[in-house]
């Protein structure tokens, strides 16, 4: 798979025709992979070259309206690693300050025409891109007509006849809900991040875990005891990840930890994926250290039982 990066209008010529779909991709849920298995089925009826996915360096609205801004489901290079599972050839990531100013029209010509070669474009019934969002899906038909593609807008959030949208697994995480996410998303939700020192406190209980610095723009589930896969390199081990703020010794700092369970290698500063299979309860504030001992204790075993 190629992967572009930087400004579009100075990407390599494609060297061949594609079929192009536009849009954030957070998650690359079921709905979109609906829409991806279509563009492939339409690429090959077409006879184009290559089907091509133009995503975005961050959300849009994290520019627009930072206020409103989600946190993502995905990062940009996870975001790119899934859409090459799916069989895409081409990911491009598109700078948004760069291309929201663009004219529309100069959007169109330089990057899906000239670079691109597209035969066909897949948007969103709502698209809007360019100058003040002054270009829509008129505004890529009648430039289609000029260069000789076709556009498609469709809805992105619909996919196997039940509607799938990033906005609604976003809800599910933040009711603790993984497994209404994993059914939406067709994978468990992922939360990747970096193995940072920590004070030292599941270690002195018995359990020493892995405090993880999350990227500030991805979303962290509600808070509570989850059953974890934990990838680290490319080993897979069974965990339990504890999300909030420790209650039991007054924390105020919300924290990602994860304890993992049979055998670990030295984990400092080192990449761990968790993959979210059931949450096992709800974070609460315990008696003392022994009561919270005792309690981890019965988690360790729930998660054994469920991750098999």
């Amino acid at each position: 798979m190629k992967v572009l990066t930087g400004d579009p209008t100075q990407w390599p010529p494609s060297g061949g025709t594609s079929a192009v779909t536009i849009g954030v991709y957070d998650g690359v849920h079921r709905g979109h992979q609906a829409v991806l298995e279509d563009l492939g089925h339409a690429a090959r009826g077409l006879g184009v070259d290559r089907t091509v996915v133009l995503t975005f360096d961050r959300h849009p609205a994290s520019v627009v309206n930072p206020g409103a801004a989600p946190k993502m489901l995905t990062s940009v290079g996870r975001r790119i690693e899934i859409l090459g599972e799916l069989g895409v050839d081409t990911v491009g990531v598109l700078p948004f300050e760069h291309i929201r100013q663009m004219h529309p029209e100069e959007f169109v010509e330089r990057v899906l025409v000239e670079v691109l070669q597209a035969k066909l474009v897949v948007v969103g019934s709502n698209f809007r891109f360019g100058v003040d969002r002054s270009g829509d899906v008129g505004t890529l038909q009648e430039v289609g007509r000029r260069f000789g593609f076709d556009v498609d807008a469709i809805d992105l959030l619909r996919g196997d006849g039940d509607t799938v949208s990033s906005t609604a697994i976003r809800r599910a995480l933040g009711d603790g809900e993984v497994g209404v996410a994993a059914a939406a998303l067709g994978r468990p939700y992922e939360l990747e991040g970096t193995v940072v020192t920590g004070d030292g406190r599941g270690r002195a209980l018995g359990y020493p875990t892995a405090n993880l610095a999350i990227p500030e723009e991805l979303l962290i589930p509600a808070d509570g005891v989850y059953a974890v896969m934990a990838d680290v390199g490319d080993r897979s081990y069974h965990a339990v990840a504890n999300i909030g703020v420790r209650p039991t010794f007054d924390g105020t700092d919300r924290v990602v930890e994860a304890f993992i369970l049979d055998g670990v290698p030295y984990l400092y500063g080192r990449q761990i994926r968790l993959r979210f299979i059931e949450r096992i309860r709800d974070e609460r504030r315990f008696a003392g250290p022994d009561e919270l001992v005792e309690q981890i204790g019965r988690d360790v075993e729930k998660a054994r039982s469920i991750l098999g």
